[in-house]
């Protein structure tokens, strides 16, 4: 008989944010009854770094109280750590659920490297850690820790109710998006600079003008300085009708619009994992991207779709014109991509994956 099991995740700010680490944690938190374990979320205020430090006693008494396994999230790491090493939680062993870089992301070279070092203490301290990819894994183990003390558990895809997507025939259905022109083309991520969201416009501006319409989505208020870089280049003469912007999406209408679109765009810099690229995928669409972060690792150039140098604007613009207005390529990519993304792991088996590694660690404490 499995034993029921209590287990806290802590993160930063709100956790039903709209980004693919929340989305990961709450999908677990949903699934994780299937497989004897209840999940609820403590949180880090969010506060000018280093300040919400000052919180770290309070959030671990919250997040220990009739817990039998403790999960800091990255976004938390480098506030907890200094606590963690000085002993705070000891009773409830901890786990670390890592979707980032020692360091994190979207910050300086300075406080990187003061978080790199509060990063490294919360990680000794921790049982096991849970990463979301293996390129990340190994980019933690070139930082020093172990392999052994790590499981990769990426975060899984969604089974459509009535088995995969219908791409057998050429052309998909129900084309509202492309609004006329040959293909639409979707963009899905919050309005960071690492996440791309120029770069995309400036190829698009590029494309013949008939080719594609570009749909964005994600939360477009995250940092007001690039969103007014955004919305400027948006303004521009040679993009005037040819974006539709959605901002936040829910997960429900998520489905439709990749169900409606030909192909995924995201030039994104930084992705340890890139949820939107395998959810795109698992949708029957092909992928455009830079040949960096863990996208190479989801995709192959020419296959499942077009992987491009980084920083390549022209490339990035003849790839998305070749894809969209290329039919039958298009439909053979997105056959690739989607019986590639089939053998993702589903949401489900992530959620069990993730509560065997706590459950490990509740067990051996015991």
């Amino acid at each position: 008989m499995v034993v029921a099991m209590q287990v806290t995740i802590v993160t930063e700010g709100d956790p039903d944010r709209m980004s693919g680490g929340f989305l990961y944690h709450r999908r677990v938190a949903d699934l994780a009854g299937r497989f004897g374990a209840t999940v609820r979320f403590a949180s880090v205020p969010e506060r000018p770094y280093p300040l919400a430090a000052v919180d770290g006693p309070a959030v671990m008494r919250s997040a220990t109280a009739g817990a039998d396994v403790v999960v800091v999230d990255s976004l938390a790491s480098n506030t907890l750590g200094p606590w963690l090493a000085a002993g705070l939680g000891r009773r409830v062993p901890i786990v670390g659920s890592v979707h980032q870089g020692l360091g994190g992301i979207d910050v300086g070279p300075l406080r990187r490297a003061v978080q790199t070092r509060f990063d490294r203490s919360a990680w000794r301290r921790a049982t096991h850690l849970i990463v979301a990819s293996e390129m990340l894994a190994a980019e933690l183990a070139d930082g020093g820790l172990g392999l052994d003390d790590m499981t990769v558990v990426p975060p899984g895809r969604d089974v459509p109710t009535g088995g995969p997507p219908s791409i057998d025939q050429p052309g998909r259905p129900g084309r509202g998006l492309r609004q006329g022109r040959s293909a639409a083309l979707l963009c899905v991520g919050n309005w960071l600079s690492r996440k791309g969201i120029i770069e995309v416009l400036d190829g698009v501006a590029t494309m013949p003008e008939q080719s594609a319409t570009l749909h964005l989505v994600g939360d477009e208020d995250v940092d007001a300085a690039y969103r007014h870089r955004v919305v400027e280049r948006l303004g521009r003469a040679d993009l005037v009708g040819r974006v539709v912007r959605h901002g936040i999406v829910d997960p429900g209408h998520m489905h439709a619009l990749y169900g409606a679109a030909d192909a995924f765009v995201l030039a994104s810099t930084v992705e340890p994992y890139g949820t939107v690229y395998g959810e795109a995928m698992a949708a029957g669409l092909p992928v455009i991207g830079w040949a960096a972060g863990n996208l190479p690792h989801l995709a192959t150039d020419g296959v499942e779709g077009r992987i491009v140098r980084t920083g390549d604007i022209a490339g990035l613009a003849a790839a998305m014109t070749t894809v969209a207005t290329d039919e039958a390529l298009r439909y053979r990519m997105g056959r690739a991509a989607l019986s590639r993304a089939e053998k993702l792991p589903t949401w489900e088996e992530t959620a069990e994956r993730f509560v065997a590694v706590c459950r490990r660690a509740a067990d051996a404490h015991r």
